[in-house]
């Protein structure tokens, strides 16, 4: 296990560092200057160096790399050039909306996904299975953000069971609390949810035949086992490595997605201050953010190279 995992935390470490390359070079490259937009269009030539000199752009890009490298393992990200503001701090405010979103989306895309796939694959060819997979195909098509709209008009509008967008914070002192918070974040959630879901459906069902086919399956259903039990117990831990593989890929993506749903429903989230930031040109909170979600993208790669090992331990003998 120990190699296995070093091998592991290698690739990781690699793969951060390139990751923080690629986001630092791509934004050097854009054209603009920050210092111009903000101070205008029609600013001195004098103040505009000034602010760049203030800001740090005048120095040569390596050294505002290995700067920017350097304040992130001391765990400071600099400060925006829109609100002033530490940059760590508008994060960690952010991301108490979108990791709870997140999480949300990803519980409703897991228990949907596998009581539509394991259902499927029980009915193969059958009415159940062709309805099953039909409705998948149809969430697949569903853009996010036109069925975030369906939902604000069926459940706000018409309904009036959920607010159409806000947050009100989840401490009472900002007029808030942890139940009107989960409730602000249900539509999001099931906008987010369901192509997720659809997609992981379809594969967990094509796991789940394959492995129904295994002589093991054929010997637990000769001992009396139920179908229930045979299906649940015995074949769909044996199919979960492909569909873990996509789960990580999933959180990933909703992370990154709720960039679109987060301004549909006039969520305080990073996807929001992404949006903002771009718009503002203020270039550090986009690096730090886009950085960020690489980074979450790449450690859930990396709990999902472990959990391969826990489900499955020839995974870990064959790496060795």
């Amino acid at each position: 296990m120990s190699i296995f995992l070093a091998k592991r935390l290698l690739t990781l470490v690699a793969t951060l560092l390139g990751a923080s390359v690629v986001v630092f070079g791509v934004l050097e490259i854009l054209p603009g200057n920050v210092a111009q937009v903000l101070l205008g269009p029609d600013a001195d030539p004098e103040a505009v160096q000034a602010m760049a000199e203030q800001l740090g752009l005048n120095q040569p890009a390596w050294q505002r790399y290995t700067d920017w490298i350097t304040g992130l393992f001391q765990g400071q990200m600099g400060d925006s050039y829109t609100y002033g503001t530490p940059v760590l701090e508008l994060v960690l405010e952010r991301l108490s909306v979108t990791i709870p979103l997140a999480v949300m989306a990803m519980l409703l895309t897991t228990v949907l996904a596998l009581l539509a796939g394991v259902y499927a694959a029980s009915h193969h060819n059958k009415l159940g299975d062709v309805g099953t997979m039909g409705l998948a195909q149809i969430g697949i098509a569903i853009p996010n953000f036109w069925f975030a709209i369906l939902l604000i008009l069926l459940f706000s509008v018409k309904l009036q069971w959920f607010s159409a967008g806000g947050f009100p914070g989840w401490t009472e002192e900002v007029g808030g609390g942890w139940w009107p918070a989960l409730q602000a974040l249900i539509l999001p959630a099931v906008a987010l949810a369901v192509v997720q879901a659809a997609i992981l459906a379809r594969i967990t069902r094509s796991a789940v035949l394959e492995v129904l086919r295994e002589d093991f399956v054929r010997t637990a259903r000769a001992k009396g086992l139920s179908q229930r039990a045979v299906l649940w117990g015995h074949v769909l831990r044996n199919a979960m490595i492909p569909v873990i593989t996509v789960m990580g890929l999933q959180f990933a993506n909703l992370l990154a997605g709720t960039i679109v749903v987060e301004n549909v429903f006039y969520l305080p989230g990073l996807g929001r201050l992404i949006f903002q930031s771009i718009a503002n040109r203020d270039l550090i909170v986009v690096r730090n953010c886009v950085m960020l979600l690489a980074a979450m993208v790449i450690v859930v790669n990396f709990v999902v190279d472990l959990l391969y090992a826990v489900i499955d331990p020839r995974v870990e003998a064959s790496d060795v």
